[in-house]
């Protein structure tokens, strides 16, 4: 692709010397233009901005400096060259502490203008590199959600940072919608496995009775309906990295041989004899405590420390309210890009309640919102629902019997009750529990109520 030649406008009062500069300078390949007054010079960036522009010190009333403080100010990725009259190193010092790439003393030779218009010109290039690159890893870091500058989160990256670039396992923890997922591609896009397949499985909405093969594969005729071979998720993962979201859901029968992968680097396929050397990386997340479960004898033991090599914990968003404002912030931009639309604005008194306000849901409940106000622009639909949602209820005022509960049996009648108390709504019922619908969904088909 041919580059576009340099446009510069050259700013100079003499006629006879703003000719011959534009002559000379066009005559070497630039695309020039000329001003004969600051004035004229800013009217013209105005309507075609240009990559350098080329100014004398004096200029009448207004002089280059003020030329320069403009530019600086409007368009600070404009190249400037200033000219200084002999023996005034001041004016140059000044233009330089106010931003100007060069300047030249007069007289000047017409080697040395283009000496300098070269230097200037190669670093615009690299200002361009660089800002392309550093918006390149912004819109990654956007992609994968990591917001905030709270200290829990500060632990967050730290870690992320220092195994990214291994295969050591990680387990994610932490509650719904804090964010398990975006660590887990964090991990993946700052990996050397970056380039190679990201499969995620969402090991809580897989049959079990469909696991084995979702996950390991299987030959054809290895069960009724097998009528072709099929590839499980781990061997498409092969050189990649295989994301296991609520591990805590998974089989027991699908735990061992999941430990057996773990262990050996191996699977066999449902229906296979042989084995399949695998290549892929583990990361695995659960909002269960995967400690209790292997107490209960729901999940097992040797599996629990096999993906416990590196654990990471998502911090709820009600640990880091300091970051609120910032997710509200990029949130904001973000969606508004996605829909091509202008991001609309807050009120104070709508921020402070965002800030005030539990996030029971944590991040995706947040992003949620802000996603619907930018499509909508109601502000008032989400103070009134802001203000509808319960209030953290103060456990102080609650004592647990001293022969104890049937925990589970509990939770369905809360479940029950909710569900009788807003007729059978369940996005209502949730906002009444204080839970995120997921979660809420989850804990419905967990006591079979759905």
């Amino acid at each position: 692709m041919k580059q576009q030649p340099l446009k510069i406008l050259v700013v100079e009062d003499e006629p006879d010397q703003r000719s011959l500069i534009t002559k000379m300078l066009a005559a070497n390949g630039y695309q020039v233009s000329s001003a004969s007054s600051v004035e004229e010079a800013i009217v013209m960036i105005k309507s075609d901005l240009p990559d350098l522009v080329f100014s004398d010190w004096k200029l009448g009333q207004l002089s280059g400096m003020d030329l320069l403080i403009y530019v600086r100010r409007e368009h600070p990725d404009m190249g400037f060259i200033i000219a200084t009259a002999y023996g005034t190193i001041t004016h140059a010092v000044d233009a330089m502490q106010a931003g100007a790439d060069d300047y030249l003393a007069k007289p000047y030779q017409r080697q040395s203008l283009l000496l300098a218009i070269d230097k200037v010109a190669k670093s615009l290039v690299l200002k361009k590199q660089n800002r392309r690159l550093t918006s390149e890893l912004s819109q990654q870091q956007e992609l994968v959600g990591l917001v905030g500058k709270a200290p829990c989160m500060q632990k967050v990256y730290t870690r992320v940072q220092r195994v990214s670039a291994t295969d050591a396992t990680v387990l994610i923890g932490g509650e719904s919608g804090t964010g398990k997922e975006l660590a887990a591609r964090a991990l993946y896009q700052l990996s050397q496995r970056k380039h190679k397949p990201f499969i995620a499985i969402n090991c809580g909405a897989i049959p079990e009775s469909l696991a084995e093969a979702e996950l390991f594969g299987a030959e054809k005729g290895a069960f009724t309906g097998a009528t072709a071979l099929k590839i499980g998720k781990l061997e498409a993962a092969d050189g990649g990295t295989v994301f296991l979201d609520e591990i805590g859901e998974l089989p027991l029968l699908q735990q061992t041989n999941l430990l057996r992968f773990l262990q050996e680097g191996v699977i066999s396929r449902l229906g296979q004899n042989g084995e399949i050397k695998l290549d892929v990386r583990v990361i695995a997340a659960t909002h269960r405590d995967l400690q209790h479960e292997v107490k209960e004898g729901r999940f097992r033991e040797d599996l629990y420390y096999r993906l416990n090599v590196v654990p990471i914990h998502m911090p709820p968003l009600r640990e880091r309210q300091e970051d609120i404002g910032r997710l509200v912030e990029h949130f904001l931009k973000l969606n508004s890009s996605q829909y091509k639309m202008d991001a609309p604005k807050l009120s104070a008194a709508t921020m402070k309640q965002l800030l005030d306000y539990p996030w029971p849901g944590n991040v995706r409940e947040l992003a949620n919102r802000i996603e619907r106000f930018v499509l909508l622009g109601d502000e008032e639909e989400m103070v009134e629902e802001l203000s509808g949602q319960p209030r953290p209820i103060n456990t102080s005022q609650f004592s647990l019997p001293e022969t104890g509960i049937e925990w589970e049996a509990f939770e369905k009648d809360c479940l029950e009750q909710a569900m009788n108390k807003h007729q059978g709504n369940r996005t209502k019922a949730a906002k009444f529990l204080g839970l995120s619908y997921k979660a809420f969904l989850y804990r419905l088909e967990k006591y079979h109520l759905v």
